[in-house]
């Protein structure tokens, strides 16, 4: 093939290729995340990547407020990529009443789609992991959903983290007391103040008003709200308190006398009630009058997960009650409650604060062979180790790279801690030498002489009988 022939290879923008290491981590972390959700009792589910059009947005044609990927059959019907996996879930509801009894727990593991714009952790191809409670209507569901997110920090090694807490009633019953009662309009209100954390109070300020330039030069629209609505709205989402109780307090205060108001003042505090039950502390989940969450089809309690320390990537984890999002598919409401682990950006996130969850040695044993020694013995040492349980690499290439120092170079490269040296002698007399990788490796990091570099590389080796090298092998590995 000609250069000029050649295609540049390049990775498309907003997207992300994952190599092994980056791969083997998220596997861990995802092992690690659905423990958690099959410790609440969850079932997996499972989706189509792409969707009827239709579905995801609604059947009267809703706005989800999200940048889809738009698709066409082979059948010119109308198709997108899925945007989460709320909306599929349900779906199911609806298309499989007979199999998914309510009411059901489930989640769902896998890639997502929207076309925004790219940032930190932030990408239009990212992997969720959602998990949901279908047909229990008590916020007491809402509070299991909270306690799962705190569980999943906690299984990753990770305590410091906050879940701010809101319910979308308070907020309209604040709109509707303002004056706000359009739909379309109090959904615009809900967005801008739903980019508080990401633009700031003045530029929200702003959004609420006559509208904004922003950095890259665009207009953003405002809501035209007069001035004194703007401030009472801003006044309440500045609301703080130490206590989960003292903020339900404060929110009543400064909400309208209505029914509304009283209903949503009602289930903060049942809400509040059943945190406490289930032993979450006010460090760790607070109620906070400023979220709001984007999407539309909120109905209640909403939630986001948020590392105080790396704030820079926002939220985690997000979600919340939509009692009437199922409605859409069917002749009758199923209420919903879940939230959705942004695996993407919780692992930047996470590497920011370094303190990622340590993963064990993707390959633990490398079958070394010296000269003389055919490959048909590396394999069979390989089996034997292989069928004991135990993730072990051979290493073939061309005769003059098959020394002694690549291999145990290649071994150092993949960070594989033991290896099983084959040596012609050793075969004969039914022997083999295993090394530990790292006793060498450690005890050469701080030595500069060469002589004592290369001695130091020939500790932590023994030789033992070949029907004792599986038992060896795996004391070597009880600490790696």
């Amino acid at each position: 093939m000609t250069e000029d022939a050649r295609v540049e290879p390049r990775t498309l923008k907003g997207f992300q290729d994952l190599l092994y290491d980056s791969v083997l981590l998220r596997k861990h972390v995802i092992r690690k995340i659905e423990e958690v959700f099959q410790r609440y009792a969850f079932l997996p589910l499972e989706t189509p990547a792409l969707e009827y059009l239709d579905v995801l947005l609604g059947t009267g044609g809703e706005n989800t407020n999200k940048e889809l990927f738009r698709l066409e059959s082979p059948e010119n019907e109308p198709i997108a990529l899925r945007f989460d996996h709320t909306v599929p879930f349900a779906r199911l509801l609806a298309q499989y009443p007979d199999r998914l009894k309510p009411p059901f727990r489930r989640y769902a593991c896998g890639p997502v789609w929207r076309a925004d714009k790219p940032g930190a952790g932030r990408f239009r191809e990212f992997t969720q992991l959602d998990f949901d409670i279908a047909g229990a209507p008590d916020v007491a569901a809402d509070a299991e959903i909270i306690s799962v997110m705190c569980d999943v920090m906690r299984a990753l090694g990770v305590n410091e983290f906050r879940v701010l807490v809101n319910n979308r009633k308070l907020i309209d019953a604040l709109l509707l007391g303002l004056g706000i009662a359009e739909p379309d309009r109090q959904k615009h209100v809900l967005r801008i103040i739903d980019k508080l954390a990401k633009v700031g109070i003045e530029n929200v300020r702003l959004e609420l008003g006559p509208g904004r330039i922003d950095d890259s030069g665009d207009p953003i629209p405002g809501a035209h709200l007069p001035q004194d609505v703007i401030e009472r709205l801003l006044a309440f989402i500045a609301l703080k308190s130490d206590t989960r109780a003292a903020m339900v307090q404060q929110m009543e205060s400064a909400l309208p006398d209505n029914d509304n108001a009283k209903h949503a003042i009602a289930e903060m505090r049942e809400l509040a009630a059943c945190l406490e039950a289930l032993g979450l502390d006010e460090t760790h989940v607070c109620f906070d009058p400023s979220l709001a969450r984007g999407l539309d089809y909120y109905t209640g309690p909403v939630f986001e997960m948020v590392l105080p320390q790396a704030p820079q990537f926002g939220s985690v984890m997000g979600g919340g009650r939509y009692d009437g999002l199922v409605a859409r598919f069917l002749d009758r409401p199923i209420p919903g409650t879940g939230a959705s682990v942004g695996l993407d950006r919780l692992l930047a996130a996470l590497t920011a604060l370094d303190c990622l969850p340590r993963v064990p040695a993707p390959i633990q044993v490398l079958i070394v062979t010296m000269r003389g020694v055919p490959a048909e013995e590396a394999l069979r040492t390989a089996a034997e180790l292989r069928q004991a349980g135990l993730r072990t690499a051979t290493f073939f290439a061309p005769r003059k790279k098959m020394t002694m120092s690549n291999q145990l170079s290649h071994a150092d490269w993949y960070s594989i801690p033991v290896a099983v040296i084959l040596g012609e002698d050793e075969v004969a007399q039914g022997l083999v030498s295993i090394k530990d990788l790292r006793e060498g490796k450690t005890k050469r990091a701080e030595i500069a002489d060469r002589d004592a570099y290369r001695e130091a590389g020939k500790t932590g080796q023994i030789t033992v009988a070949r029907k004792d090298m599986i038992t060896e092998v795996q004391k070597l590995l009880q600490n790696a």
